[in-house]
């Protein structure tokens, strides 16, 4: 695994110290974070999953999506291509796409609709 983190545009007030925030530099939505451990391990990895759903829960409670997808690629193959795990949270609205149905299983397009 590459060491390096090639991110550079931090959210200072959503960083912690296990955590850095950073916004995603090709936005899928407008509000598309990356939630990156400071330590590439399990636990931190973990802490990064759950800072991504609390802040997904805290902009659904203010109003600022209708919905949220969080999101991990590990490995070449499920398309992961920066050498440093790190978590996805986008922010979704109603109308963003046509049918949103199936949410995250749209990984492989023709499995999303069921």
């Amino acid at each position: 695994m590459n060491k390096e983190k090639p991110w550079t545009n931090i959210v200072e007030n959503l960083s912690t110290v296990e955590t850095e925030v950073y916004l995603d530099k090709y936005p899928v939505t407008e509000g598309h974070l990356l939630f990156v451990p400071t330590r590439a391990t399990e636990k931190g990895i973990i802490f990064a999953l759950r800072l991504a759903l609390e802040t997904g829960n805290d902009i659904l409670a203010e109003g600022k999506c209708d919905g949220f997808n969080i999101g991990l690629n590990m490995g070449k193959a499920a398309g992961q291509t920066v050498g440093w795990p790190h978590v996805h949270l986008i922010p979704r609205h109603e109308g963003d796409i046509e049918d949103p149905t199936g949410g995250v299983r749209g990984v492989i397009p023709e499995k999303q609709k069921y």
